[in-house]
């Protein structure tokens, strides 16, 4: 389950802009603001994505597959490992990881706060500059796009399961390409590829049929 929680939404942070550069001494609220303002308008995206987890602990841990969010609806279907899942149907939220549980499937309750929730999209992307500090890190290319680094630090302490995240945002499209969470003992790094915007998504993508043989576990 490791490879799956902590992400759920830390993925996504829409930022459609123009592809000039930075022109203030520090464009992090800049860069933010857009993105907050962005994600209220876009009605889905789909990304693939490939994680990568590394743990002091536990060792590393790789995972790939595609990720869809659309409203209040998450999911995360797994090629790598196969038959994965983490979704948020709209109401309660399903992790399925039989790499790290096997047999069993996680049900979780609708969440208790109207502002969070389970979606961690709104987490970065609902009032961002009265919940971090943000600072403008450095430009980087990845996979040959140029990108804007921007670091986000929880002005509460321990209001999120992250100390502090990175995002990447293309300088082309505004869209991340890379998300890097720091966790304690585990960082988290996500790159994202063929990102899709306010398209179609395929047809039950977003409800979580538990197999056969499976043991659901409410939590």
């Amino acid at each position: 389950m490791k490879h799956a929680l902590a992400l759920l939404g830390a993925l996504l942070l829409p930022a459609l802009g123009s592809a000039q550069a930075p022109t203030s001494s520090d464009p992090a609220p800049e860069i933010v603001t857009k993105a907050a303002r962005v994600y209220r308008g876009l009605s889905g995206l789909q990304a693939d994505f490939r994680q990568k987890l590394e743990d002091r602990r536990l060792g590393d841990e790789s995972s790939k597959g595609t990720l869809y969010q659309a409203g209040n609806k998450f999911a995360m279907r797994f090629s790598d490992p196969a038959t994965e899942a983490v979704v948020l149907d709209g109401s309660k939220l399903w992790v399925y990881t039989p790499s790290d549980n096997p047999g069993v499937v996680l049900r979780y309750p609708p969440p208790t706060s109207p502002v969070f929730g389970y979606n961690i999209l709104d987490w970065f992307l609902k009032s961002p500059l009265d919940r971090y500090r943000v600072t403008f890190v450095k430009t980087e290319t990845l996979d040959g796009r140029v990108t804007d680094a921007v670091l986000l630090q929880p002005l509460v302490p321990g209001e999120f399961q992250f100390r502090r995240a990175t995002l990447w945002f293309d300088r082309g499209d505004g869209l991340p390409r890379r998300i890097q969470t720091d966790e304690g003992p585990q960082t988290r790094t996500v790159d994202l590829s063929n990102v899709r915007t306010n398209g179609t998504f395929p047809a039950g993508i977003f409800a979580f049929k538990v197999p056969n043989g499976v043991k659901v576990v409410d939590q």
